[in-house]
């Protein structure tokens, strides 16, 4: 069964940079949209970043843009988030989610049906 397992999170000041690593297992990702997501304490989790099957496209959360980018890299099933410039509301558990249908779009998420599984997430903390 495939899994996607976060990694990369941390405790950081104000103004400093993560990068989060999501690496799949189970089957390729390849071909297949994915993204970021975080949920705050006491919030509902919501979308940060997502790529196209063919990272052709990118699109981002208002709130991210200019800071944070996601890339992935193929050979090794990895999804990652450079996260710059983190501000304490960007403290969040981070997840990613790849689209259960391939060829998707970086809008894939706007479709609840296109999630598959959870992982454990990674916790970000941005002190101030």
């Amino acid at each position: 069964q495939a899994q996607l397992v976060e990694s990369g999170g941390g405790l950081v000041q104000a103004g400093g940079s993560l990068r989060l690593a999501c690496a799949a297992s189970g089957r390729t990702f390849s071909g297949y949209a994915m993204g970021w997501f975080r949920q705050a304490p006491g919030k509902e989790r919501e979308f940060v970043a997502a790529i196209s099957w063919n990272d052709a496209n990118t699109r981002y959360a208002d709130s991210v843009i200019g800071r944070f980018t996601i890339s992935r890299d193929n050979a090794k099933n990895t999804l990652y988030l450079q996260m710059n410039s983190l501000q304490p509301e960007d403290t969040a558990v981070y997840y990613c989610n790849s689209d259960r249908i391939p060829k998707g779009l970086s809008t894939w998420y706007m479709t609840p049906a296109r999630f598959g599984p959870w992982g454990q997430g990674t916790q970000v903390t941005v002190s101030s």
